[in-house]
Parts: C-alpha cells; sequence; structure tokens
C-alpha cells in the first residue's frame, strides 16, 4: 500500500510539472535578470589539451551579493561563498576539496556576448584555460512516449561497451564484474531520455556509481544503516539527497529504476522512490563532458573499488 502511494504521488508530480513545462519554450537557463553572469554555466577545461568538464551556478543571495556553487575538474559541487563580477570580470576562490595540495582554487573569467572565458589556477598551482556557454533548460514540451527496453548487457561479454583505459572488467557466471579498482565503463550507444533498470552488488566499503548520460552520478556506495547524504547511495552526486536510505547490507543485491526527462529525474531504490522528479542542476563530478544538451552513454564506475551488475535494461524515449 505504501509503495502504490508512493508510486501515485510521484506521478501526479511528474504529470502536474509536465503540463507546466508544455509552456516553456526558452532553450537556455536565463532565470535571472539582475546580472548578466547569474545563471548555470557548462564549461569546458583544457588540461594538456585535453578538453574535461566543469560547471558553474552564480545566484543572488538577498539584494547584494553574488554567491554560487561549482563543479571543478575533480570532486563534487561545492558552494561559493562571494562571486565577484564588475564590469564584465568575474573572479572567486574556492578551498580544496579531494585535493591532496591545501591551497585554495582560484578562478577568473570574462563574460563577452553572453560567453565566458578565463583560467582557473587549481590546488597544485597549474593554470588551465577554460571557456563557459549558458547551459540548457532541457525542457521537455510533452511527456514521453517509451520505446522498446533494450538488453545492455548480455550476461555473456562485453559487447556494446568499452573501457575508458585499461580493462578490469569480465564477466563470471553472467555477472559483469569488476574486481578491483580500474577503468570505468561506458555504452557504445548514446542516449537522450530514458528508463534504466540496473542492479548492482556492492562489497563492504566499496563506491562505484551510474552516470546517465555520462554526466549525472546516481551514487553507488555501502551505505546500509547510514543517514541520507549527497555522496551516499541513492543521491545525485553532489547535489540531490534521496528522502530515505532504502540501502541493503553490503553485499546483497540492490535495483535501481531511473527515470530520466530532461533533467528531471526519479530514483526508485529497492522498491522504494527516494528522488521524486527533481531537477538535476548541472553535470556532476567525473562526468565525460559537461555538453549537457547532447544525448550520452550510460557510464558506470570502476575506479573505486570491486563492484557487480547484472540485468540492465534501457528504455528510450522515441
Amino acid at each position: 500500500m505504501k509503495k502504490a502511494l508512493a508510486s501515485l504521488i510521484c506521478y501526479c508530480l511528474v504529470f502536474t510539472s509536465a503540463l507546466s513545462n508544455a509552456y516553456a519554450t526558452p532553450s537556455t537557463e536565463r532565470q535571472y535578470a539582475d546580472s548578466p553572469i547569474e545563471g548555470k554555466w557548462d564549461i569546458t577545461v583544457t588540461v594538456d589539451g585535453k578538453e574535461l568538464p566543469s560547471w558553474l551556478e552564480v545566484y543572488h543571495s538577498g539584494n547584494k551579493w553574488l554567491v554560487g556553487q561549482y563543479v571543478g575538474i575533480t570532486g563534487s559541487a561545492r558552494p561559493i561563498s562571494i562571486v565577484h563580477f564588475k564590469d564584465g570580470k568575474m573572479s572567486f576562490t574556492i578551498p580544496p576539496q579531494w585535493e591532496k595540495e591545501d591551497n585554495y582554487i582560484s578562478v577568473e573569467g570574462t563574460l563577452e556576448n553572453d560567453v565566458l572565458t578565463g583560467t582557473v589556477v587549481e590546488a597544485n598551482g597549474k593554470t588551465h584555460h577554460w571557456k563557459g556557454v549558458r547551459a540548457p533548460l532541457l525542457v521537455r514540451e510533452k511527456a514521453p512516449v517509451w520505446g522498446t527496453p533494450v538488453k545492455l548487457f548480455n550476461g555473456k561479454d562485453l559487447s556494446g561497451w568499452q573501457a575508458l583505459g585499461e580493462n578490469q572488467w569480465k564477466v563470471v557466471s553472467g555477472i559483469l564484474t569488476s574486481p578491483k579498482s580500474g577503468a570505468n565503463l561506458i555504452t557504445n550507444q548514446k542516449f537522450n531520455d530514458f528508463k534504466l533498470h540496473i542492479e548492482f552488488r556492492c562489497p563492504s566499503g566499496s563506491n562505484s556509481g551510474v552516470y546517465l548520460r555520462g554526466r549525472y552520478e546516481v551514487q553507488i556506495e555501502d551505505s546500509y544503516g547510514k543517514l541520507p547524504g549527497r555522496g551516499l547511495l541513492g543521491a545525485v552526486y553532489g547535489f540531490i539527497i534521496p528522502n530515505e536510505m532504502a540501502a541493503r547490507p553490503a553485499g546483497e543485491w540492490q535495483v535501481y529504476d531511473i527515470t530520466l526527462v530532461g533533467r528531471m529525474i526519479t530514483v526508485v531504490l529497492n522498491g522504494r522512490t527516494i528522488i521524486c522528479n527533481q531537477s538535476i542542476p548541472g553535470i556532476t563530478g567525473g562526468a565525460l563532458d559537461s555538453h549537457e544538451g547532447e544525448p550520452g552513454p550510460l557510464y558506470i564506475q570502476g575506479d573505486h573499488g570491486p563492484i557487480e551488475y547484472r540485468n540492465i535494461v534501457i528504455t528510450p524515449a522515441k
């Protein structure tokens, strides 16, 4: 009865959101009018000739200060206490998070023709150039029509997948297994809106994640008995805290049923709706890229410890 009621409530919220979004036509994230830098920005950082994703949101706190949050090339979303902006010039600093060094990270940029360009000095002292464009709203004008389910893992081999580095993944008794930390794994196919069913088994103390479109991580971690958190099982990493901790003990099979439509995500963990039609603000740490308006692969994390997966089925929207 409780499960049915939760599903009904979630359905009603999704339906109401779909109706209200049907009349929204803007294509970019520009909700604020007080300052031209306010809004959400998809950033690409160039590091040794390689493009890496980053993300920035700027908004007013009260009637004076600009504040925000930032996703760097490492770590999760971090708050920005003050964003300085004057005459088209922006700057802010944030403390280190997972970096080994204790130095603050310093970001500077220039806004011109609604494009941000600038530099970031990382905690290790290295300077990188970056470019930012306004993030798309990803509003859908009508509810999705679901297509035919696609079995992404055949239970026999890694057909349809590729490892991002030296491959440690293997198939054991029909289970997709990463016995130790190593390469992450992505699908050859790319997807836009979809429903995902995926089952996983996480050993004690281990950690993994499922990246939707390769950009938004739904966290997998040994979290049984803990309170919900931005970095624990069921969270959209760094952004959305689930409404309850529905984890099973380490070593037991667990199930995600995830729906992603535009930015709107619903997460059902082990039959309990823990996130119901919430908006994902931007890319999460570890994303493949920051091109939010494009389709992307399913990407599962293999560099944070042992993990197992099975029964991976995606139902794309037509």
